[in-house]
């Protein structure tokens, strides 16, 4: 374990995001999100089990052996918490270990606006957080809930498969429970969590229906509800929520969908000219004219909304990406790169601005 131990706290001193462990090859961190072989011993079959035997949590052992993999948190004094996934490949275990820092980043270091903020102020109402994986959700989510910890006074229970940041009582009582140690289960959790008497909620990841279905009754008797979900844009969030449902059900969840979101946040990480990295940000917020789009079915039409909506707080990647480039933040290169849109952001650096969105609301 010592090798090991040594491994985990060479990656947070060389800037390490990820590391990956797998039988016959060298280690592999994620630096800057490239991957990167490191030097030393070839991890053996031996040596992995052994590994495998001390970090995998007693509630956790039992999903390796039903499931062949396990989600759980492993910490070590002094260097940090990891985010661990242990599954099998042709028959032997491999390790995924991303690093949760310590301290929750706050809005500036991250880069989010200030929009995020109001987001975190609200009573009521469906906060998503959305992305692909690797995009930063959960660092996203772990700032604003910091946030409101540090300026009101609130109850706050999370429910998270498995926990990543840990967060200290400060104005507010924070409660964190993990999956399979815990809870059983998120379904669980959140058939309870109103008798808990929350007033802020906040779900590791929406999975499936009655995730869903528990969100939106929360938001609808008073409570912010933050969740993240797995889309490429916000707009698109709408469809792959709508998808959990069955046909029949869709117009009445859709309807109520309308009354309880409050706002989707997209990220797509970019590199900076610093070569560190940070997030450009699609924001769709339920305005009077979203709220009329979502009740009316007119989802091909969100994106304009987005696109027009500027003045409310609104943004499309495409213009987010623009502003990184001209605040000296990113490259052209790396902006064209990340676009929803290549041909119509090239337009825009050449002083070429098409109202599209409101010809098409028009």
């Amino acid at each position: 374990m010592e090798l090991f131990h040594r491994y985990l706290n060479l990656a947070v001193d060389g800037g390490a995001s990820d590391v990956h462990i797998k039988i016959g090859v060298p280690l592999v961190f994620r630096i800057n999100r490239k991957l990167v072989n490191i030097e030393g011993p070839v991890p053996t079959a031996e040596w992995v089990d052994n590994v495998v035997e001390h970090i995998v949590p007693k509630h956790a052992k039992a999903r390796m052996d039903t499931d062949h993999e396990a989600d759980f948190s492993y910490y070590l004094p002094g260097v940090g918490r990891f985010r661990t996934n242990c599954y099998q490949q042709r028959g032997e275990y491999c390790l995924a270990m991303r690093y949760v820092k310590t301290q929750v980043p706050g809005f500036e270091e991250l880069g989010l606006l200030e929009v995020l903020r109001k987001f975190a102020e609200t009573p009521r109402g469906i906060v998503l957080l959305s992305g692909t994986t690797g995009s930063g959700k959960s660092t996203t989510l772990a700032a604003m809930i910091e946030h409101i910890n540090a300026t009101q006074r609130r109850h706050i229970i999370t429910m998270e498969d498995p926990i990543e940041y840990v967060f200290e009582d400060n104005q507010c009582i924070i409660e964190q429970r993990e999956v399979g140690l815990d809870t059983a289960s998120f379904h669980t959790a959140l058939r309870n969590v109103l008798r808990q008497d929350p007033d802020v909620i906040m779900i590791g990841e929406m999975r499936d229906a009655i995730s869903f279905q528990a969100a939106m009754s929360a938001a609808d008797t008073g409570h912010l509800v933050l969740s993240t979900l797995h889309t490429t844009n916000a707009s698109q969030s709408i469809t792959r929520i709508l998808d959990f449902f069955k046909a029949d059900d869709r117009e009445q969840v859709r309807r109520q969908l309308a009354g309880t979101l409050l706002a989707v946040v997209c990220q797509r990480m970019t590199i900076m000219t610093t070569g560190q990295v940070t997030p450009a940000l699609e924001i769709l917020i339920n305005t009077p004219v979203v709220h009329k789009m979502l009740e009316e079915n007119r989802l091909d039409k969100l994106s304009a909304a987005i696109e027009t909506g500027t003045e409310d707080g609104m943004q499309s990647f495409n213009q987010a990406l623009y502003s990184l480039v001209m605040a000296g933040k990113i490259t052209k290169e790396e902006a064209l790169n990340k676009a929803t849109n290549p041909q119509a952001l090239e337009m825009n650096f050449k002083g070429i601005f098409l109202d599209e969105g409101r010809r098409i609301l028009g």
